[in-house]
């Protein structure tokens, strides 16, 4: 749904107030309000170009996808060939010359759905520069946590595909959780498989209980929050991390040569 009206909060702040309360089946419920909106603007053959946790914003109790001053339609080519963007949630083919397009969009999202399971930004641990664009296009990714369901990070991962064409569409994510959805809710559905159904459950079971002992050791939220409560205060370990948009204008060294921005 596109919006533009005041917002109560945004995606991260959430997970910061929220996370050691937030249970799986809550997760599913906000990441598959997520990516309605996400498809709905791919439906409308338009790509979003800037998706991060700061741009998903709450609005009485629903969430929605803001800030669409980046969007374009899709298959169209920007004149001035910057990369927008904050450089954790941006495709690594981006960053070697290829235009944003859905596929793009749906690696954001993989971030998303890695943050929802964290509490963290992706890359909290690196400076955002050319070092770490250079990792991004190497393939490095966040580490997908241990009390993570299977099932989902098999979902971050392939949205997390280096090429563009092996990545799910967004109505395939949107449809994939409500499936799971369904299964964990015990919902008639005639795409359900009984054989997977058990073992999904299992696995957000399994997820549930270990995210409970975790909040139980207060061991819930990553040590890398303390580091990003607010993405605009000033850090002196790593004084080139920024959550903002912003545009690149830097040459990028690649295996195939130099990429200008």
């Amino acid at each position: 749904m596109i919006i533009m009206q005041y917002a109560d909060g945004g995606f991260h702040n959430y997970l910061q107030k929220k996370f050691k309360n937030i249970t799986w089946k809550e997760k599913l419920t906000i990441i598959l309000e997520i990516s309605r909106g996400v498809d709905c603007i791919h439906k409308e053959n338009f790509i979003h170009r800037d998706l991060h946790s700061g741009n998903i914003l709450l609005i009485n109790g629903k969430w929605h996808i803001g800030d669409l001053g980046l969007s374009q339609p899709a298959n169209t080519t920007l004149s001035d060939n910057k990369v927008y963007g904050v450089i954790p949630y941006v495709a690594p083919e981006i960053f070697i010359g290829h235009t944003f397009s859905k596929e793009s969009d749906v690696y954001s999202m993989g971030m998303v759905l890695w943050e929802l399971t964290t509490g963290c930004k992706p890359f909290a641990d690196f400076d955002h520069d050319t070092n770490l664009i250079y990792k991004i296009i190497d393939g490095v990714r966040p580490e997908i946590t241990n009390d993570t369901p299977e099932c989902f990070a098999n979902l971050i991962k392939k949205c997390w595909d280096p090429d563009p064409s092996k990545r799910p569409h967004m109505k395939e994510i949107r449809e994939t959780i409500v499936l799971w959805i369904y299964m964990i809710r015990d919902i008639l559905h005639s795409h359900i498989n009984q054989t997977e159904k058990i073992e999904v459950i299992e696995e957000f079971n399994q997820a549930e209980k270990t995210r409970l002992k975790l909040v139980e050791e207060k061991s819930s939220l990553p040590d890398l929050n303390s580091k990003i409560t607010n993405s605009n205060s000033s850090n002196t370990q790593y004084p080139n991390m920024i959550y903002d948009s912003i545009p690149s204008n830097e040459s990028i060294l690649t295996k195939q040569g130099i990429v200008y921005f």
